[in-house]
């Protein structure tokens, strides 16, 4: 499946949460979730409410494509730690997610346009792979000619979100690392996620 384009604030008015981190939250004009509002909403079935966790994960981390899930998730599963916290561990490594960690991008969204355009380096060497897998120890940086972008800045400066604490920022060398592997309870989700209901639809789908 591609990766999805449609109307970003519409999936944040489904959720009922500013998921993406805008600054502008789209919730503040419109609340409800799309639709015809005061509708009745019928029970979700087991299928339903599985469905939506995973699509939860998939837009906490900007809309992954459902082929890169997939594919972490059979990773996970063929592995001996809990795949549930495995998968989490890999979505969390990927280079556009520790860029977003890192405040060096202000929303997941922006950090996929700055590694793709090639402002992001991996060890001194310049990584345009948004899901390249980012080990604990490798030093992501800010290329030296690209660091007075204004969008950079701006989320460094930024009170919008914390650097989560498996993650060591260098704020001044527009730098950082993963220093341990991250723990579920650690990471900084804007929503409730189950993982152990995605974990279950994938099984069952894939």
């Amino acid at each position: 499946m591609a990766r999805y384009t449609g109307p970003r604030n519409r999936i944040a008015r489904r959720f009922g949460v500013n998921i993406f981190g805008r600054a502008r939250n789209p919730l503040l004009h419109k609340p409800n979730p799309p639709g015809v509002h005061g509708a009745r909403r019928r029970k979700k079935s087991d299928y339903g409410l599985q469905l939506e966790e995973k699509q939860k994960l998939k837009a906490a981390y900007g809309m992954i494509s459902e082929r890169q899930l997939v594919n972490y998730y059979k990773k996970a599963v063929h592995r001996p730690e809990a795949t549930a916290q495995l998968l989490i561990s890999m979505l969390e490594s990927r280079l556009d997610t520790v860029v977003y960690r890192l405040k060096l991008a202000p929303t997941a969204f922006a950090a996929h346009q700055l590694v793709s355009h090639g402002h992001i380096l991996v060890d001194g060497k310049k990584v345009d792979r948004r899901s390249f897998h980012v080990k604990p120890g490798m030093i992501v940086s800010v290329r030296e000619k690209s660091r007075n972008m204004k969008v950079i800045q701006e989320s460094l400066d930024s009170k919008s979100h914390e650097v989560p604490e498996y993650l060591q920022l260098e704020k001044e060398k527009f730098q950082g690392q993963i220093t341990a592997e991250p723990m579920l309870e650690q990471i900084p989700l804007p929503l409730e996620i189950n993982l152990a209901e995605v974990c279950d639809f994938l099984a069952h789908t894939t």
